[in-house]
């Protein structure tokens, strides 16, 4: 069987950033893979490294969409609470 694979690389201005990032996003592994997907995170430095491999093209796109939505809630989310801290 062959398989799909795609990897994204977020790069951050601070460390934490990407280790808050890598942390939030990371509790999803195994959570959401199926046998059609499966995804590690990588945290290293400033960069967060999520891999997916799939099964098939639309199995891809699926684990892609996912992973691109939660990426995007947990640096909102950790925007708003950066914002609350400095605030205080």
């Amino acid at each position: 069987m062959s398989f799909h694979d795609a990897t994204l690389e977020f790069e951050y201005e601070r460390e934490s950033r990407a280790r808050l990032v890598a942390e939030s996003v990371g509790l999803e592994v195994g959570e959401i893979d199926d046998d059609r997907s499966e995804t590690t995170v990588e945290h290293e430095g400033t960069r967060v490294r999520i891999g997916v491999r799939a099964a098939d093209v639309v199995a891809l796109r699926a684990a892609l969409n996912t992973w691109f939505t939660l990426v995007d809630v947990a640096e909102r989310t950790a925007s708003v609470g950066e914002g609350a801290v400095e605030t205080c």
